[in-house]
C-alpha cells in the first residue's frame, strides 16, 4: 500500500526517527488490493461512531478498507462476559485505522489482540520510589494499550467518544500510545532540536503551567501527567476538538495533521 509522497515528506521532515522509514518499507514491500467493505458497515458506523459521520467520504473509505484488513488480522477478545460483536470491531477499527489511513497498516504490524470489556477494568500497578522501594496497588482504567502486542478498551467508554465538549476518545487515544510505543517513545520524547521536540515540549510545559495555575485548558489535564499520557490527549484533542486546536495550538494541531496525515478541521 503506497503512503502519499507528501505525506512521506513531511514525515521525514519532522525527523521523528528514522523507523518512520522502515515503516514505509513494510507498507511497500507487498501491494495489496483494497479490501471489500460490506455495505452495512456505513450503517453501523453512522449509528454508533459520531466521528465517521463528520469524516470525509473519501477518507471514511480509505479507513474503512483499512479496518477490514485489520480485522481479519488481529484477535478481538470478550473480557469479563462481554461477547464481541462484528459492530464492536468494526467501531474500535475504523477509528483506530483513522490514524494511520494515509500510511497504512505497517504501524500496527506487531499487534496482536484488542481487548474489550463490558466497563472500566481493574489492573494491578507496581511503583518504584527515588529509594527503590516498590509498592503495588491497583488502578481502575478505561483503556490501556500494553507495549506493541495488546490494546485494551471500556466498550462503554468506546461509545461515548464524541459525545459532548469533552474531547474525549479512547479509542484514539489508546491507539496513539500503541504508536508511540511501537516507535520506541519516539512521539512522546522525540529527538532534542527537531520542530517536533520543540513544539511538544513547549506545548506540555504550557499545559503544565496552566493546569498547576488552575487555569481552564483545551487539551485535557490528564496530559500533564507526562509526556506519553501529553501526546495521546493531544492526539485526541486534535481529532475531537480540531478546529478550537487549530485556532488554540496551531503549531501544535500542524504537526499532528502532518504525522497522521489528516486535516480533521477541514471537515
Amino acid at each position: 500500500m503506497n503512503i502519499p509522497l507528501l505525506t512521506l515528506l513531511l514525515l521525514c521532515a519532522l525527523l521523528l526517527t528514522p523507523l518512520w522509514v522502515q515503516l514505509y518499507r513494510m507498507a511497500r514491500r507487498r501491494q495489496r488490493a483494497p479490501t471489500t467493505v460490506p455495505p452495512e458497515w456505513h450503517t453501523d458506523l453512522m449509528a454508533h461512531a459520531p466521528l465517521y459521520r463528520r469524516t470525509p467520504p473519501a477518507l471514511r473509505r480509505q479507513a474503512a478498507q483499512l479496518a477490514a484488513e485489520f480485522i481479519g488480522q488481529k484477535h478481538f477478545v470478550g473480557c469479563n462476559g462481554l461477547v464481541v460483536t462484528p459492530v464492536m470491531q468494526r467501531v474500535v477499527a475504523w477509528q483506530a485505522c483513522l490514524l494511520v489511513a494515509r500510511h497504512g497498516l505497517a504501524p500496527y504490524a506487531e499487534l496482536a489482540s484488542v481487548l474489550l470489556y463490558p466497563g472500566p477494568f481493574v489492573v494491578e500497578q507496581q511503583h518504584v520510589d527515588p529509594a527503590g522501594v516498590i509498592s503495588a496497588d491497583q488502578a481502575v482504567l478505561i483503556g490501556q494499550a500494553i507495549g506493541d502486542m495488546r490494546v485494551v478498551l471500556s466498550w462503554p467508554d468506546v461509545l461515548a467518544a464524541g459525545a459532548g465538549s469533552t474531547g474525549h476518545n479512547v479509542v484514539i487515544h489508546e491507539f496513539a500510545h500503541f504508536l508511540d510505543h511501537t516507535l520506541d517513545g519516539a512521539l512522546s520524547a522525540p529527538p532534542s532540536g527537531s520542530d517536533w521536540h520543540d513544539v511538544l515540549d513547549h506545548e506540555y510545559r504550557l499545559l503544565r503551567a496552566d493546569v498547576d495555575a488552575g487555569i481552564a485548558t483545551l487539551i485535557d489535564p490528564y496530559g500533564s501527567e507526562d509526556e506519553v499520557e501529553f501526546f495521546a490527549v493531544a492526539s485526541e484533542t486534535f481529532i475531537e476538538l480540531s478546529r478550537d486546536m487549530q485556532l488554540r495550538h496551531p503549531r501544535l494541531y500542524g504537526l499532528l495533521a502532518r504525522l497522521y496525515g489528516i486535516d480533521p478541521a477541514a471537515w
